[in-house]
């Protein structure tokens, strides 16, 4: 899988062409713009790639917190939900008390929180991020990416055992079958290499039977964006 880094208007056709050129990229989540004219003809010509596979949207850098809410935004994640494209939450802690606010608007839109929701890993800090992920985890549609840690954490220093308590966190409030790993590669290589992200997932989720990891590891990712 590949997933946005941009919301350049051709980043989505140049990922996809990729995806076309190399068989190990399975699917695509693009970025479009969801508040923008003609979403249904833009998601039209997206769906006509057989590898695109969802949506995502930096919602962290939206200066309006509750950007989410917004009636044309609203309008917009429906949208997809008719058509049963999957969501990627690109959010910060500061917007996990929104979603189960949209998840009641938009109750049959499939969601993944990217990056744990990046909780403040480098101070050690676990709330309001723990309670607000643990209500979210509630909501059977929206499922948690364990991805972009590192980044969160102190790039020098950072152990295994920095992520642990929210890798452990929420393998309890998700479980497998709604929790999938992810490199957040090339963002990763500020902090380091994408074999040192998997050694410290593996690390950091302990010993577990080998169904539960391959679900970790890929089995989840491929039932929720149907790849």
């Amino acid at each position: 899988m590949v997933v946005q880094a941009s919301t350049h208007p051709d980043e989505a056709a140049w990922l996809l062409d990729l995806a076309d050129q190399y068989s190990f990229i399975l699917g695509v989540v693009a970025w479009v713009d969801l508040t923008g004219p003609g979403l249904g003809h833009r998601l039209d010509l997206l769906q006509r790639r057989k590898k695109f596979k969802g949506v995502r949207h930096p919602v962290h850098d939206e200066l309006d917190d509750q950007w989410l809410l917004r009636p044309d935004v609203i309008a917009a994640l429906k949208e997809l939900e008719r058509r049963d494209i999957p969501y990627d939450l690109l959010l910060r802690p500061r917007h996990l008390p929104l979603v189960p606010v949209l998840a009641d608007r938009v109750p049959n839109l499939r969601m993944v929180i990217d990056h744990i929701a990046k909780p403040l890993i480098a101070e050690h800090m676990m709330d309001p991020w723990a309670r607000d992920i643990a209500t979210a985890s509630q909501i059977p549609q929206v499922f948690v990416k364990v991805s972009g840690m590192i980044t969160e954490a102190d790039w020098k220093s950072w152990t295994p055992d920095d992520l642990r308590p929210y890798v452990q966190h929420v393998m309890k409030l998700f479980g497998p079958e709604r929790m999938m790993f992810g490199s957040d590669w090339p963002v990763c290589l500020l902090a380091g290499g994408w074999k040192q992200v998997l050694a410290a997932f593996t690390q950091a989720i302990g010993a577990q039977p080998m169904d539960l990891r391959e679900d970790l590891l890929g089995g989840t990712a491929t039932r929720f964006y149907n790849l």
